[in-house]
């Protein structure tokens, strides 16, 4: 597979499996919302991000489109004669005057958040003056933009103002990107992978941003001695000869490839129950989280997690895994109390549910 730049690859990452699967299954599918990596620092949180676009098929795209849309999803919109939230308002119009657009293929963009980043530079500016003199729309991309069709990521999201993390979360959500100044808007597709990473230590989100991220994973360095060792020896290889170790373990990235491929076409037929899904609210309700987004993200990750296994049948193991990644951010918990899931609590919950079925 073609690659840019070489990166260490996700598959030699030692150990943390919930980092991994919480990405992995947010590749699968976008509509779980996204990931929090919560954790102390040289804990491969940012190596995992950057690695996964690696390991992520590449896109079909317009080649000279801004926003990376999809040549399939343009043939659609000129067969139904309607517009679509997926494609750009561009695009839509070249379409609907016949142009034939070409195809080319991109690997899948990683787009990093600077943190000093303006909402402007983030979501984009309308040109207001040339909008009143000559009555045309000219809108410059932001980073929402670059990053459609990709991942997001966000390093030290915790750090970030709050307004400005709620416009990416909503962005995220939507799956567009509105932007509007003096009456004149502009909006464009904005479907992406959102990453956050984070270090407890230099302060928390808001609780209320903190349940807009779909999952979310503590992080920690790992306790075992010979796995600590395999981390250096693993990095020390890679950084004498970084083609020859990506070389090494270009097997089983294809492997794992293969699975989310695999994976993300089977999604579609994954069936959840409706015993699973009294599973899936006990267990909230038990867990007393505010709201119904933590029901609403299990239900999607429970399916995506059998669709990574190759099944098209949720059983109950996936939704207590599920579980496990959604509830971590949303338990209500005390001040300065570390957050965690209660496997015990998590277990009584489950065999209540038994009990009743």
């Amino acid at each position: 597979m073609p690659q840019t730049r070489l990166v260490y690859p996700f598959s030699a990452i030692v150990g943390q499996e919930n980092m991994k699967k919480g990405l992995l299954l947010n590749a699968i599918n976008t509509k779980i919302g996204g990931v929090l990596l919560r954790g102390e620092k040289g804990t491969a949180k940012s190596i995992a991000v950057r690695a996964l676009a690696q390991l992520l098929p590449l896109i079909e795209v317009v080649p000279d489109c801004p926003f990376l849309c999809e040549p399939h999803r343009l043939d659609e919109l000129c067969n139904a004669h309607t517009t679509s939230m997926a494609i750009c308002d561009a695009c839509t119009a070249r379409v609907f005057k016949g142009e034939k657009l070409g195809i080319a293929k991109r690997q899948v963009p990683v787009v990093e958040l600077p943190i000093g980043a303006t909402e402007d530079r983030v979501v984009g500016t309308l040109d207001i003056e040339r909008a009143i003199k000559s009555g045309e729309r000219h809108f410059e991309p932001g980073l929402l933009a670059a990053a459609n069709r990709g991942i997001l990521y966000i390093d030290e999201v915790n750090l970030l103002d709050d307004h400005l993390v709620d416009v990416l979360l909503d962005a995220a959500a939507m799956g567009v990107n509105f932007v509007e100044r003096e009456g004149i808007s502009f909006s464009h597709p904005a479907q992406f992978i959102l990453v956050g990473t984070m270090n407890p230590e230099e302060g928390e989100l808001r609780p209320q941003l903190l349940d807009r991220f779909g999952l979310a994973v503590e992080v920690r360095g790992i306790p075992d001695q010979e796995a600590r060792a395999e981390v250096v020896r693993r990095r020390t290889a890679f950084e004498r000869d970084p083609v020859a170790f990506a070389a090494a373990w270009e097997d089983e990235q294809e492997r794992i490839r293969q699975q989310v491929m695999e994976a993300k076409k089977m999604l579609p037929e994954v069936q959840l129950s409706e015993e699973m899904l009294k599973l899936i609210t006990q267990i909230c309700i038990d867990f007393a989280v505010d709201g119904h987004r933590a029901d609403i993200v299990i239900h999607k990750t429970a399916v995506t997690i059998a669709a990574y296994h190759g099944r098209t049948e949720v059983n109950e193991d996936d939704v207590r895994e599920a579980a496990e990644l959604a509830l971590l951010h949303r338990r209500r918990r005390q001040p300065f109390e570390e957050p965690k899931i209660n496997q015990q609590q998590l277990e009584e919950s489950i065999q209540r549910w038994q009990q009743e079925n």
